[in-house]
């Protein structure tokens, strides 16, 4: 998929709102170890631990507010597609479902934790953008 046939549930670093912040690509590592935090802390506080560090550090760094706001959207959108899988339950799609949905949030949360230590934005797939 090229950059104009971007697949809209799935922004990555290559889009326009994203471009100011990609120019400036000179985050600090405190930048980039607090967001890798976000991440790895929904592990054990699943949304209030990120959301913490979220707000205490946006103002700082537009680079955590980015983070902080894909992480958010990423949350939100896995809930409410594993509650219309448990939904799915009643008809038996749902039983295969939750557990796909299941390793995906795994996934992609070492994924996300992975390339914001590295200073790059990451939105997963399915995905929706809620908070922009």
């Amino acid at each position: 998929m090229t950059n104009t046939e971007q697949n809209p549930f799935q922004h990555s670093t290559l889009d326009d709102d994203n471009a100011q912040l990609n120019e400036n690509t000179n985050t600090s590592d405190d930048d980039r170890l607090f967001g890798m935090l976000i991440y790895l802390t929904s592990f054990f506080g699943s949304f209030f631990a990120p959301l913490i560090i979220w707000l205490i550090k946006r103002d700082n760094s537009p680079f955590i507010d980015k983070i902080g706001k894909d992480y958010l959207n990423f949350f939100i959108s896995y809930t409410i597609w594993i509650f219309v899988s448990g939904l799915l339950c009643i008809i038996l799609i749902g039983l295969i479902l939750i557990p796909i949905l299941s390793v995906l949030l795994f996934v992609f949360t070492i994924i996300g934790a992975i390339k914001a230590y590295k200073g790059e934005t990451y939105l997963p797939p399915l995905s929706i953008q809620f908070i922009k």
